[in-house]
């Protein structure tokens, strides 16, 4: 896989002359259409071996460019702040909005590369750490980021040629550190490493760009016209209005008009006196469970969804009740803004993650890709199909750091919901949560049904299942709510506090 990248090529100075301005100038056009039509973001990925010109890279391209309009991002070892979320979120929150370029020097395979070169993490581990990268790749390609790989090769022999050069000369010297070596001295490993994650992830949409790193004419020239072929020939394609995609296939819904939904038995009741009663117990139990000990080492994401007017936000108060203040935030999602727009679908999502110790508490959230945007039109099918596999793997990655993900249905019957809007409509305090778009969403029930039907379907896994909650009855629906929330932290509690035994080199 490496072969060509270690021929030793060499570009002339003359040569190198004669290219340069006019390279630049093609940059500098391709960057400037970019910028004023917008059509798309740009996320360039500078990574490869110590000592082969990765950070030259990075530095030339601002010098051929106009670095208003660049963003780098030296991604060193993550902060405090950055370990308490999952590891792709330092990522998510830098990504560049349409029209915008952003550089990573330092990208999303450092670290499973570093963990596997050093035994960290075994191949299993590695692979699985790889697979949910070539998925985040994935995904910014379908949301319309033109992801740019390059990857920067030295063989073992010129890299230690190349660092003792640098640690030679008296002004360079500052640039090979202890860590240089120690990375040198598992060559192998790290070529085996980066081998397998450049096969694995080197697709169509976000090919890499194998660039020999030896010489550093032949580097910039390389990489310069490597950028500018795919910038001008994603910029042409952006230009030629788009051909529809053809639907994607679904599975039939049930035939005999059974679903999970009516299904439920809305009837459920529960009397004041006894709903008084229990919602003191049970915010006390969930106050209790945010001062275990164990709690400071994970976070809890808790998302409500359901019927307008199911009383999303009358549960959420009941829950922040419970709580320090200084502990939670509610986020409530309404249509997106121009600058979440610019942006792939889970951007204004991945912001809002907490803290470990905290709570993030979102009233409605990323399922509205795949129910009113998928039952309005607001996307092509083919985008709110794709999102469930997208919204999967975003839970997995909570999951797997900790975060406590609970997921709520609020259903109510469309009788009990005409009672409540017109309740709202004669109430002056509550009028404006009654609007025209609350009328009209009635109309499509039928149509949400499904989606909703299909969500619980296709997202309701074991590391985030959903809780369908019989909401008529408001007290019910609280109670359950905040028993639910109970059991699921005590859960991870519990989980937390059984021993770790980890091996060096465990899978």
């Amino acid at each position: 896989m490496f072969e060509a990248a270690e021929l030793g090529h060499r570009v002339s100075k003359a040569e190198y002359a004669r290219a340069e301005p006019a390279l630049r100038e093609a940059l500098l056009r391709a960057q400037y259409a970019l910028g004023e039509t917008r059509p798309f973001s740009v996320v360039i990925l500078s990574a490869g071996i110590d000592g082969a010109g990765r950070r030259e890279a990075v530095n030339l391209l601002n010098a051929w460019m106009d670095p208003r309009f660049i963003s780098v991002h030296g991604m060193g070892n993550p902060s405090d702040e950055e370990a308490e979320r999952p590891s792709m979120w330092r990522f998510w929150r830098r990504l560049p909005a349409r029209g915008e370029i952003g550089i990573f020097l330092g990208t999303w395979y450092t670290q499973p590369l570093l963990d596997r070169a050093y035994g960290r993490i075994g191949s299993a581990r590695y692979h699985e750490a790889v697979e949910q990268i070539e998925h985040f790749e994935r995904m910014l390609c379908d949301e319309g980021v033109l992801l740019i790989k390059f990857w920067f090769h030295l063989s073992k022999d010129r890299q230690r040629t190349r660092l003792e050069d640098l640690e030679a000369d008296p002004k360079t010297r500052w640039r090979v550190t202890e860590q240089d070596w120690r990375n040198f001295s598992r060559y192998n490993r790290f070529h085996e490493a980066s081998e397998q994650a450049i096969r694995m992830t080197s697709r169509a949409h976000a090919p890499w760009t194998i660039i020999d790193g030896s010489e550093g004419r032949y580097r910039s020239l390389a990489m310069g016209r490597a950028l500018l072929e795919v910038l001008e020939r994603r910029l042409a394609e952006a230009s030629v209005p788009s051909v529809p995609r053809p639907a994607v296939l679904r599975p039939p819904g049930g035939l005999d008009n059974r679903h999970i939904l009516n299904a439920l038995d809305l009837g459920q009741r529960l009397k004041r006196p006894a709903y008084l009663q229990q919602l003191e117990v049970l915010q006390g139990r969930l106050n209790l469970l945010t001062r275990h000990k164990a709690f400071k080492r994970m976070a809890v994401v808790t998302l409500f969804e359901g019927n307008d007017a199911a009383g999303k936000g009358g549960t959420i108060r009941r829950i922040t009740g419970a709580l320090d203040a200084r502990q939670y935030h509610v986020i409530p999602i309404a249509a997106p803004s121009d600058e979440e727009r610019a942006h792939p679908y889970l951007w204004r999502f991945w912001r809002h993650l907490p803290q470990r110790g905290h709570f993030a508490i979102f009233d409605r959230s990323w399922y509205g890709r795949v129910l009113v945007e998928r039952v309005e039109g607001y996307c092509a099918e083919v985008d709110w199909q794709r999102a469930y596999g997208e919204i999967n793997d975003f839970e997995e990655q909570m999951a797997g750091h900790q975060i406590v993900v609970v997921k709520f249905w609020l259903a109510i019957s469309q009788d009990e919901q005409l009672i409540r809007f017109k309740a709202r409509e004669a109430t002056d305090f509550k009028r404006y949560k009654i609007t025209p778009e609350d009328w009209r969403n009635r109309e499509r029930w039928d149509d949400y049904a499904a989606a909703v039907c299909d969500m619980v379907e296709r997202t309701g896994t074991t590391i985030a299942p959903w809780t369908l909650v019989e909401a008529n009855d408001k007290y019910f629906a609280r109670i359950k709510v905040l028993t639910t929330l109970c059991e699921r932290i005590e859960a991870a509690l519990e989980e937390a506090e059984k021993p770790v035994h980890k091996g060096r080199n465990a899978n």
